[in-house]
């Protein structure tokens, strides 16, 4: 799932693609990198972020939903229905909302109308507070806990089984050791039943680790993506798509997961989504 961030103030590349053509483009060059998907967002969910309106959100993101929709399967990285309304009828066939529909109460009743795929994640809080003092008993517990009951809340609003994907929120809410620990244990995640989402992409954890700046994180970004596909995610949330295609290759071979002389791509078929005609195997 390649990153398209149309903000003046994401953490990584805010402003870089802030203007329609440059985010388009942007859209464009990961899925000559190897791109499945493309998840578009116009609001930052960084530390700290404030939010936006909906008007602006929808100012930012209309117009590189509706060009790259026919392209590829596109996600809205949104937790507004009205903003998620408008791209679903752009082309876009995924909501990713960090809430995990818990900001907007029409939401679930929109995806359920709509028929499109939703992903689930888990935050502590807001963006806004989510990093001052998270605490857990278990990490893995509380978050594999709340996944199931928003699971549950998801079915009982009419949303198919088979739209769902979950998303452990890495960074959202969680400390290194936190992050490390879902790592490790995320396997545990998939008695769930669901495909599991990783964003992980150049995030502060990898920098606390590495000592590196933002744009200095590709190799913890790719150690962290192989680490957790070995685990047992399936959908890799990232900035650099075409390095991690790379990575996961050798790693798929070395793991036995992947033949290493196929000229497939790495996602077994078309390109796929939970919106897509091609689903993930449950």
């Amino acid at each position: 799932m390649g990153i398209v961030n149309v903000t003046p103030d994401s953490f990584s590349d805010g402003g870089r693609f802030f203007e329609h053509e440059a985010a388009i483009a942007h859209g464009r060059q990961l899925l000559a990198e190897g791109a499945d998907l493309l998840d578009v967002g116009g609001e930052s969910t960084r530390p700290g972020a404030e939010p936006v309106s909906a008007e602006e959100e929808l100012r930012r993101v209309g117009p590189v939903v509706a060009a790259l929709a026919r392209e590829a399967p596109v996600s809205i990285d949104t937790s507004k229905a009205e903003v998620a309304r408008a791209a679903l009828d752009a082309g876009a066939s995924i909501v990713n909302d960090v809430t995990a529909l818990r900001a907007d109460p029409e939401m679930a009743d929109l995806c359920a109308e709509r028929d499109c795929g939703v992903v689930l994640m888990h935050m502590l809080g807001t963006p806004r507070t989510m990093q001052k003092d998270p605490r857990y008993d278990d990490v893995v517990d509380d978050i594999k806990r709340f996944l199931a009951e928003r699971i549950e809340y998801a079915l009982g609003r009419g949303i198919a089984e088979e739209r769902i994907w979950i998303d452990p929120g890495i960074g959202f809410g969680k400390t290194v050791e936190h992050n490390l620990e879902l790592l490790r244990r995320l396997s545990e995640l998939r008695e769930l039943g669901r495909p599991i989402l990783i964003g992980v992409s150049r995030k502060s954890f990898i920098g606390a680790i590495t000592g590196r700046e933002v744009h200095e994180r590709q190799g913890g970004t790719i150690a962290a993506n192989v680490l957790a596909y070995l685990n047992g995610a399936e959908i890799l949330r990232v900035h650099d798509v075409g390095p991690l295609r790379d990575a996961l290759a050798l790693a798929g071979a070395l793991n036995g997961k992947r033949a290493w002389g196929s000229d497939e791509r790495f996602l077994d078929g078309p390109r796929q989504g939970p919106g897509a005609a091609a689903r993930p195997s449950d």
